[in-house]
């Protein structure tokens, strides 16, 4: 028995459902997929990343975004929401999506289990099709670790990885995400409803 044909979309219907959608959606080859959601502590992660980065660059002429800013990828046609994004110089924007960057010159996701495999390999590999991107940051929430992916020369990438105590060096903007500022908060102590 034959499975019906799934549809495939088109950039201007992914954008008209993003528009209205009030959860974030990935566009990839005429197929739309739902963005997992965070946890707080993926949040808290997120926020700290941000923050670090935007004390850094004050002053200077890059912008620190949020999850909220939509990154295309034209070699590939991936759109999707790294959870940090740092542009230097001027926001280029999509041609065809105005509320997309087509420059970052760096990307940061949070680890979260279901999407581990993902950020370092499928998405990784879309990212490094950005000609812009100088560096991906990879978050860990399961221990004190942050791991640097820097683009060389050659266009090969160098892994560097810091721990408690160390300095996540960010050559891109010539500062560095200290561990234990980006996890110096506690793990978040959640209390259910019931419990409050």
């Amino acid at each position: 028995m034959n499975e019906p044909a799934r549809k495939l979309w088109t950039y201007a219907e992914y954008l008209e459902q993003e528009r209205a959608s009030p959860t974030k959606h990935e566009f990839l080859n005429g197929e739309i997929v739902a963005m997992a959601g965070g946890t707080p502590e993926h949040a808290r992660l997120c926020a700290s990343v941000g923050a670090e980065l935007g004390a850094q660059l004050r002053g200077r002429p890059c912008a620190v975004y949020s999850a909220d800013l939509r990154v295309r990828v034209q070699a590939t046609g991936l759109s999707t929401y790294a959870d940090v994004s740092v542009v230097c110089g001027r926001l280029e924007c999509d041609l065809e999506d105005k509320d997309a960057a087509l420059n970052p010159i760096v990307l940061v996701e949070v680890l979260s289990d279901s999407t581990e495999a993902y950020d370092r390999g499928e998405k990784f590999a879309h990212y490094r099709r950005i000609r812009s991107l100088q560096e991906y940051v990879l978050v860990s929430q399961r221990e004190q670790r942050i791991e640097v992916f820097h683009r060389n020369e050659d266009d090969s990438w160098t892994l560097r990885e810091a721990r408690a105590g160390e300095g996540a060096r960010l050559e891109a903007t010539g500062g560095a995400l200290s561990v234990d500022e980006v996890y110096r908060d506690p793990f978040s102590q959640v209390a259910t409803a019931a419990e409050a």
